[in-house]
Formats: structure tokens, C-alpha cells, sequence
């Protein structure tokens, strides 16, 4: 079973091809084919790099007019030109898509229909940087590969569908629930894969531990993972709730909000771009969002560099804190995504904040570990792993489950 696995988001796109056979291996095997276009570095140009099984990789840059017009011609390197690895189009079996927002209605990995395209498209408002994009990606897909060829959304949200009705509502009035104001949480399927892959390491049953899975890349977030089910976690309606990020703000006071719009003559685009794209790590410090730069400023002495870590590494201490409450105790730790995986010093502060909960690193396994790995000393009481990030992996081992008859995860009850 030939699948592509297209991972969109606000400013790329990646897209994986993977072959499988009749028996789902426990890990990701090499993909015959990947690549990524990234619109967000030059306005109108798209970055395009692709890569065939055992090949160099090539880069190119194009003219972008919009960021679904460049699924097309980056999918035709599938069958031309010098990274080819498959005939045509018809080769590719089914497509598999991340889907960012799937609200309410779609609590589990989903054939895609007509139906339930108009069902993705009702969450644009909810996520419209992603939602919108990769409806474009699965009409893109469905011209290139042809009508026939199955497609599968797998959902950033259907994850944390497990999550009590205590920690999906919020404290506002009820009726705002009814309206979908709802915490739904986001890196779902990174939280799925790094719980399950986590417990693998350990060689233990995820069913006996409790884990909180922190995926840390340019967006954050945090899942208190029990069992292997989400029972809580940090974003909430939108992707902008919780820890701090690179550009987003992570959780504030809402009088913040109200402050500005009433003395600041803020309205609701010029929120959106400040919080989204200009707080977090880059608008502490003033330079950057990218906590390699941040680290790289604070050891030359910059203090607004120094304190956006500082103050990074705080909340994500507290957040751990909240998801530990939650779980009522930790066995597992688990560190992934961009700095979640590379940041040594990052992870040597906040465990050493959490060394009350009996948290002991090993300070040459953390400093250099080896990627999906224990770095905890023999003593600690938690378990800390660092894995790398296999969300195309998680969304290909989703779509081969769905085409070989995989049941559809059981819906929550209303009580949780």
C-alpha cells in the first residue's frame, strides 16, 4: 500500500510517500519520497526542497499565487524529473491528510465524502490559517491523483475528544458551549504518537502509565495522557491558548484584551497579528522567535534573550505542573518537536524546577541524546524520554488502519 501523507499548516506544507504491507510495523519505516514548500520566509516566493529514495536532495524557489497551487507541481516530482519514485498518479492508493480542526463533529480518523468536506469547511472560522488550506490540499489531491483514490483526514483535535466535560468547558456562560466554544486542544496527533512511542521506549503498557507529552516546535503544546487516553491539555479553542510559543502569546489575562480595545484602540485583526505573531519568544526579546537564536542571544549577555527564556521555561514548568495535577502524578515525561528535541538547556532548567516530583536528569544523556531515548538518571522517579516528531508517520499508520477495516475510536460519553 502505496500512501501520501500531506501535512499542511499556516506557512508549509510537507508531503511524505510510504510504502506498507500487510503488517504495520512498530516503527516508521523510510519514505520513498518527501517534500516541503515553505511560503512563509519570502513573500510571493515559495521554497520548495524534494527528495527520492536514496537521492540529493534538490531546492527550487517559485512564484506563489496562492499556497494550495504549489501541491500540484510539487506532486508531479512523484513521476518526473530526478527525485521520481512511482509510475503516475494512479500508483498512490490513498491520501491521508492532518486536518487541524475538526470541532464537535469528527471525533476519529474519517473517510473523506463530500459531507464531510462541508463539515471541515465549518471549522474555518475556528482555524482559518489551517482548516482553509488543507481543504485546498484535499481538492488539490483529488485533481492530481484522481476522484477514485481514497482520502482520510486525521484530525489535530480527535485526540483529546477524551477529555472530561470539566476540562473541555470553559467558565463562561453554558450556552456558549452550545455554540462551540469548546477547549478542543491542537498537536493531537503528535500527542498520539509521542505516548504510544514513549511507552515503546520504556518497553511499559501505555495502559499503566500516566505521561505528559510536551510538543514543543514554533507552536507549543502540553497533554496529560493517561492510559493512552488525553484527559487534559494546554490549547483550547484555538491553537493560541497555553504555553508560551515562538510568536504566540500562549494564555494571558482577557482584561489584557479588554484593555486594548478600550485604550488602545484595538480591534479584533490587529489582536490577532500581535498575539499570533508577535508575542511568545519573539515578542519578549525583541529579536526572534527561534529559541536556537534565543539561546545564541542570552549566552552573548542579551537580557530581554535571557529573560524570553526565563520566562518560556516558567510556564512551561507551571503548565507541567497543571497537567501533573491533572493525572494526579507522573510517570512519564516526554519531550518532542523542534525544541522539545534539541534544546539541552531548556530541559535541564525545567526538570531541575520539577525535581520535587522526583525528576532526575542525566546531565551527559541530556546534553547529547540519543533521539528516542531515556534520559533520566537509573534513581528518578519519572521516566523523561526524547523522541522525534512522527506526525507523518502517526497519519500514515492512520490511513493503512482505515483501509484495512480498522475500527473508528468509540465516541466520549457526555460525562466524560
Amino acid at each position: 500500500m502505496k500512501i501520501l501523507v500531506l501535512n499542511g499548516g499556516s506557512s508549509t506544507l510537507k508531503a511524505t510517500l510510504r510504502e506498507l504491507g500487510s503488517v504495520l510495523p512498530s516503527s516508521a519505516p523510510p519514505s520513498l519520497w518527501d517534500a516541503q514548500a515553505d511560503w512563509g520566509r519570502k513573500p510571493g516566493k515559495v521554497q520548495v526542497r524534494v527528495r527520492g529514495a536514496g537521492g540529493a536532495p534538490t531546492e527550487s524557489e517559485v512564484d506563489i499565487e496562492t499556497p494550495a497551487a504549489v501541491l500540484e507541481p510539487v506532486l508531479a516530482t512523484l513521476w518526473s524529473g530526478p527525485a521520481r519514485v512511482i509510475g503516475g498518479p494512479g500508483e498512490i492508493d490513498v491520501v491521508g491528510h492532518r486536518v487541524v480542526h475538526g470541532g464537535h463533529a469528527f471525533q476519529q480518523t474519517t473517510r473523506i465524502t463530500r459531507e464531510v468536506k462541508e463539515g471541515i469547511h465549518k471549522y474555518v472560522d475556528f482555524a482559518p490559517e489551517h482548516n482553509r488550506l488543507e481543504l485546498e490540499a484535499i481538492e488539490a489531491a483529488e485533481r492530481v491523483v484522481g476522484p477514485g483514490t481514497p482520502q482520510v483526514a486525521v484530525f489535530d483535535t480527535a485526540f483529546h475528544t477524551t477529555l472530561p466535560m470539566c476540562a473541555k468547558v470553559y467558565p463562561v456562560p453554558f450556552e456558549w458551549y452550545g455554540r462551540g466554544v469548546a477547549r478542543y486542544g491542537f498537536h493531537g496527533i503528535s500527542h498520539q504518537y509521542a505516548s504510544r512511542r514513549g511507552a515503546e521506549i520504556l518497553g511499559r503498557d501505555p495502559a499503566e502509565l500516566r505521561m505528559v507529552t510536551c510538543h514543543l516546535g514554533n507552536g507549543a503544546s502540553l497533554a496529560a495522557v493517561r492510559r493512552g487516553k488525553s484527559v487534559d491539555t494546554t490549547m483550547g479553542f484555538t491553537p493560541l491558548e497555553g504555553v508560551m510559543m515562538g510568536t504566540r502569546s500562549g494564555s494571558i489575562d482577557p482584561g489584557i484584551l479588554i484593555y486594548c480595545v478600550r485604550h488602545r484602540g484595538y480591534g479584533a485583526d490587529t489582536l490577532d497579528r500581535v498575539l499570533n505573531k508577535e508575542s511568545g519568544l519573539k515578542g519578549v526579546s525583541g529579536l526572534s522567535g527561534d529559541m536556537r537564536e534565543i539561546i545564541d542571544a542570552k549566552e552573548r549577555g542579551n537580557q530581554r534573550a535571557a529573560l524570553a527564556f526565563d520566562v518560556y521555561a516558567y510556564r512551561l514548568m507551571r503548565e507541567i505542573g497543571a497537567m501533573t495535577a491533572s493525572l494526579g502524578g507522573l510517570d512519564v515525561l516526554v519531550f518532542t518537536a523542534g525544541i522539545g528535541e534539541k534544546c539541552a538547556p531548556l530541559r535541564e532548567v525545567v526538570c531541575g524546577r520539577l525535581d520535587f516530583l522526583g525528576v532526575r536528569l542525566d546531565p551527559g544523556r541530556n546534553a547529547s541524546p540519543a533521539m528516542d531515548s531515556d534520559i533520566a538518571t537509573a534513581d528518578s522517579r519519572v521516566r523523561v524520554v526524547v523522541l522525534h516528531a512522527e506526525e507523518d508517520w502517526e497519519i500514515a499508520r492512520e490511513c493503512w488502519r482505515i483501509m484495512n477495516g480498522g475500527t473508528q475510536a468509540p465516541e466520549v460519553p457526555a460525562g466524560g
